[in-house]
C-alpha cells in the first residue's frame, strides 16, 4: 500500500476541497505524460490505480509478432514465451513499465501536470463554493486600499469593494470586520473574482433575515425596500400570521433588533412600515411619520395625489425631498404632495376628499384615522428611530427651513 500518497491525497481533499477522484485522474495523466516524454508516444500505455490503496501500475499493450518492427507496439514471440508459454502470435499482452526509470525531465513534467491539476481543481472548488453565496451577506476583514477601492479578505479568497459600491463618507481601517453583500462571482484563470457592495438594498434585507427570526422562518415577509445608502431606508413588511405584529417583530424588544442593523450600517436610519394591498393605505404608511388627510391613487397610471395638513408638509417631503422620494420608490407610485391650503387654493380639496370617501366606501376618515395610526406607531416604538431625521424639511413654497 502506498501510504504516503494516500495520506497526501486525503489531506488535499480535506483542506482544498478537491475530490480524490480528480487527484487520481491527475496522477494517471501525469504518468501518461511521463511515458510520452520518455518513449516518444504513449498511445498503447495504460495506467491502473487502486483508489483504496493508491497502488498503481503502468503497462504497455503490445502485439506478439514473429519479427518486431516497432518495439513500442510489438514484442517478439520468443520474449512473449519467456513471460508466459501460452502466448501465441497475434495475442495482445500487457508489458509492465518501471516508472522509476523515467528521466529527470519526464519526471518534472509529470510533477507539473499534477500541480496544474491541483491548482485548477482548487480554483474550480473555490468558485463553486462562492457562487452558491452570490446575493448573500458575508463578513470580511478589511485588508488595504487599492486606490479608491478596498480589498476585503473573505477567508481563502479576496473580494473587491469598488468605490461605486461604498457608502459615501465610510472609511475603513485595516483588520476591521465588516458585512458586505456579494454582488457577483466571476470565474477567472487566477481564481474567482468576487465583487461586493455596501450600498445594495438587499444588504439591508439580508441583515433583517439574519437578525429577525420571524423573517427567516417566513412568518413575516419583506414586501418592498427602498434605500439611500448611508442616510435612510424604508422597508415594508407584512405578517402571514394574524397574531404576529410585523413591525414589532422587526423592531424587537426596546429596538434591539433594528438597532443592531443600524449599528452595522453605521447609523443609517431605518423606517419600518406595514405593507397594505391597498395602494392608498400603502402610500399613507410609506409617508410616515407624516400624517395624511387624503390619498387618491390611480393604479393604472401609477400616480397618487396626497393632501397633508399645512404643518405636516415639510415632514411629508422630508429633508431634501428624501421622505417623499423613498416613499415613491417603495410603492412604485409617482406621488404628488400638496398641503391643505394649496389644495383648497387649486380647488382640489373638496373633489379629492369626495373621491377618497367614495373609494373607501365611507370607512376612510382621513385625519382621524391618521391620528390613531400615528399613535399606534408610537406605541410600537416606530418614532424612536425616525424622529431625528426630520430636523430639516421644506416649507409650503418649497424652500428649505429648519423645524423646531
Amino acid at each position: 500500500m502506498n501510504k504516503e500518497l494516500l495520506e497526501a491525497l486525503n489531506i488535499l481533499e480535506k483542506e482544498n476541497n478537491i475530490s480524490k477522484d480528480a487527484l487520481l485522474e491527475a496522477i494517471e495523466n501525469s504518468l501518461l505524460t511521463a511515458c510520452k516524454n520518455h518513449f516518444g508516444k504513449a498511445d498503447n500505455v495504460k495506467v491502473s490505480i487502486n483508489p483504496d490503496t493508491c497502488d498503481f501500475a503502468v503497462y504497455a499493450e503490445k502485439e506478439v509478432v514473429e519479427e518486431v518492427e516497432d518495439k513500442l507496439l510489438q514484442i517478439s514471440l520468443a520474449e512473449a514465451k519467456m513471460m508466459n508459454p501460452k502466448y501465441e502470435v497475434g495475442d495482445i499482452i500487457h508489458c509492465p513499465i518501471d516508472s522509476k526509470k523515467f528521466g529527470r525531465i519526464a519526471t518534472q513534467n509529470a510533477k507539473n501536470v499534477i500541480l496544474q491539476k491541483i491548482r485548477e481543481e482548487g480554483r474550480k472548488s473555490l468558485f463553486n463554493d462562492w457562487y452558491c453565496q452570490e446575493k448573500e451577506v458575508v463578513t470580511g476583514i478589511v485588508q488595504r486600499y487599492l486606490g479608491r477601492n478596498v480589498s476585503i479578505n473573505l477567508g481563502k479568497v479576496d473580494a473587491i469593494l469598488n468605490e461605486s459600491e461604498m457608502v459615501k463618507g465610510e472609511v475603513f481601517k485595516p483588520t476591521e470586520r465588516i458585512k458586505v453583500y456579494v454582488l457577483e462571482v466571476k470565474n477567472t484563470p487566477k481564481g474567482p473574482r468576487i465583487s461586493v457592495s455596501r450600498t445594495h438594498p438587499d444588504l439591508v434585507k439580508r441583515l433583517f433575515e439574519s437578525e429577525v427570526a420571524e423573517i427567516k422562518d417566513g412568518t413575516v415577509e419583506i414586501k418592498a425596500i427602498a434605500r439611500e445608502a448611508g442616510s435612510r431606508t424604508k422597508i415594508a413588511v407584512k405578517s402571514n400570521d394574524p397574531n404576529v405584529d410585523p413591525v414589532g417583530a422587526c423592531v424587537g424588544l426596546n429596538g434591539a433588533r433594528v438597532n443592531a442593523i443600524v449599528n452595522e450600517l453605521r447609523g443609517e436610519k431605518i423606517d419600518i412600515i406595514n405593507w397594505d394591498d391597498s395602494a392608498a393605505y400603502l402610500i399613507e404608511n410609506a409617508l410616515s411619520p407624516a400624517k395624511v388627510i387624503c390619498v387618491l391613487a390611480d393604479e393604472e397610471a401609477k400616480e397618487a395625489q396626497v393632501i397633508v395638513p399645512d404643518y405636516q408638509l415639510s415632514l411629508a417631503i422630508g429633508k431634501e425631498g428624501q421622505n417623499a422620494r423613498l416613499a415613491a420608490r417603495l410603492t412604485g407610485y409617482k406621488i404628488d404632495i400638496k398641503s391643505e391650503t394649496q389644495a383648497r387654493e387649486l380647488g382640489m380639496y373638496d373633489q379629492l376628499a369626495n373621491d377618497c370617501q367614495e373609494e373607501y366606501d365611507g370607512e376612510y376618515s382621513g385625519e382621524e384615522y391618521q391620528e390613531d395610526n400615528w399613535y399606534e406607531g408610537q406605541e410600537n416604538g416606530e418614532d424612536s428611530y425616525q424622529e431625528d431625521e426630520y430636523e430639516e424639511g421644506y416649507d409650503e413654497d418649497g424652500s428649505e427651513e429648519e423645524r423646531e
